[in-house]
């Protein structure tokens, strides 16, 4: 798994948005990267105004990371369904990621780094 995927902490401050909110802001993000897809950004969930997120049914599963589970954004104006997720006990080896968030960029979900 080593060369299938890298951790690293995400260099700069990071940021997340939706629905014209800001649903979190982080200087201690993570960085993973896996063969064949774009880099993806983890927040900690202390860095997440986790009331936003409202956990799913969904759940998905990667042989190389765990079982993920799930999270609706929520805010005044919208609901963004299975919009981000989380591997709440992730397999040996990407350990680092439990605890964080990723999400699904679109045209209503933007991580950025400020």
């Amino acid at each position: 798994m080593a060369n299938r995927i890298t951790i690293r902490p995400a260099e700069g401050k990071w940021s997340v948005r939706a629905g014209g909110a800001v649903l979190g802001e982080s200087a201690a993000a993570l960085e993973l990267d896996e063969e064949g897809y774009p880099p993806v950004i983890y927040f900690p969930r202390a860095d997440l105004a986790m009331a936003f997120l409202e956990r799913t049914e969904a759940a998905s599963h990667c042989p190389w990371k765990g079982d993920a589970t799930w999270f609706s954004i929520v805010t005044k104006s919208t609901t963004i369904p299975d919009a981000a997720w989380s591997y709440e006990t992730p397999v040996e080896g990407v350990a680092a990621i439990a605890g964080h968030v990723a999400f699904r960029e679109s045209d209503q979900v933007t991580v950025e780094r400020i």
